[in-house]
């Protein structure tokens, strides 16, 4: 089947969401004090395992989006024995920094330009408020025909039936459907086993052995770059 339509992931696929969360957590601490001559490399490190331990929370439905966002200040605090009466409040001034800190990874822009010959979507485990904001100020809103975010359908990546129901949205078969993002598992395996062409984004050159046999197997496409894409098509 050819591919008629290009299925993307957001956060550090197409916008540069680490990069973000480094520059506003450092940006946020600046301005409370106290983290002078801090190991900036070990603060940003923690603080994107906080997320990444509570947002997983969230999606599990541990907790609720607002949840998810206060626990992440709290333990911040206590691990820094840092007073933090309303963590809710923390993080939202935390935010406001991370908000001025967002942009897209340079090879976004070139690679939308490219694939003008199909139809473009974008699948996120997010709220769909939050993250139409992020694709309203970095100005690819109107790139994409369809946005799927999971916390509109209760189900997220990798569960076959997010995909399928981003295939029946633009009324094409799966195999007609690509998905690229930089999650092996979540992203281009889950894609793959639910019948899309799968696309990992490696940028890192990450992969382990055991990851590529599995790509292999499942017809997965290893890439490091988003220039990388046409050719992947």
């Amino acid at each position: 089947m050819t591919i008629a339509v290009v299925l993307f992931d957001l956060d550090d696929t197409l916008f540069a969401h680490r990069a973000s969360v480094a520059r506003g957590i450092m940006a946020h601490l600046g301005t409370i004090g106290g983290f002078e001559g801090a190991d900036e490399a070990a603060i940003v490190a923690q603080w994107h395992s906080l997320e990444e331990l509570h947002y997983h929370r969230y999606l599990a439905g541990e907790l609720d989006f607002e949840g998810q966002r206060s626990a992440r200040a709290r333990d911040f605090g206590l691990a820094h024995s840092l007073e933090i009466p309303d963590p809710g409040l923390w993080f939202n001034t935390y935010f406001e920094r991370y908000r001025e800190a967002w942009h897209l990874h340079d090879d976004t822009l070139p690679l939308l330009d490219a694939l003008g010959a199909y139809r473009l979507g974008i699948i996120t485990n997010g709220e769909p408020d939050f993250q139409q904001r992020k694709l309203v100020q970095v100005g690819i809103a109107d790139r994409f025909e369809k946005v799927i975010a999971s916390g509109a359908l209760g189900i997220t990546k990798p569960d076959a039936r997010i995909f399928a129901h981003a295939a029946a949205e633009f009324g094409v078969p799966l195999d007609a459907a690509a998905y690229i993002g930089d999650r092996f598992e979540t992203d281009a395996l889950g894609a793959a086993n639910a019948g899309m062409l799968g696309i990992w984004l490696d940028r890192t050159h990450s992969a382990s052995a055991a990851q590529l046999a599995t790509a292999d197997e499942a017809g997965v496409r290893v890439i490091h770059s988003l220039a990388e894409v046409p050719a992947a098509l």
